[in-house]
């Protein structure tokens, strides 16, 4: 993994992408249409949703219906291979959930020091 070539890498890089693991728990509740994901993956945007969704169809996590309607409707769901991610990413989500206060008390710990260890060196 540490070999750039290594093509784990890849798929590490998709699925550590900041909207990746939301977009992928959504999915996990069943088949949304676009304007509903964007809605309960809060804050994306339409085009980097749109983005999102066609890089983990392309990687087979994600599959795209289209229906010929009037107007037309896409749906998006889940592939077999996206679902067996349903499990690592909400053992992910329960560790940050349980780790937060933590996680945020280290954070202002460290930026307390480099903010003191930058304002000594001003001087």
């Amino acid at each position: 993994m540490r070999n750039p070539d290594c093509p784990s890498r890849d798929a590490l890089d998709r699925l550590g992408g900041k909207w990746s693991v939301l977009i992928i728990l959504t999915l996990a509740s069943g088949t949304y249409r676009f304007s509903a994901l964007r809605d309960e993956v809060t804050g994306i945007t339409a085009k980097v949703l749109t983005a999102n969704l066609r890089d983990l169809e392309r990687d087979g996590l994600v599959t795209r219906t289209v229906y010929a309607e009037v107007p037309p409707r896409t749906e998006y769901s889940l592939t077999p291979l996206g679902g067996s991610l349903i499990e690592p990413f909400l053992a992910i989500r329960e560790w940050a959930e349980t780790h937060t206060v933590e996680i945020h008390r280290h954070r202002t710990t460290h930026d307390r020091a480099a903010s003191t260890a930058h304002c000594d060196q001003a001087m």
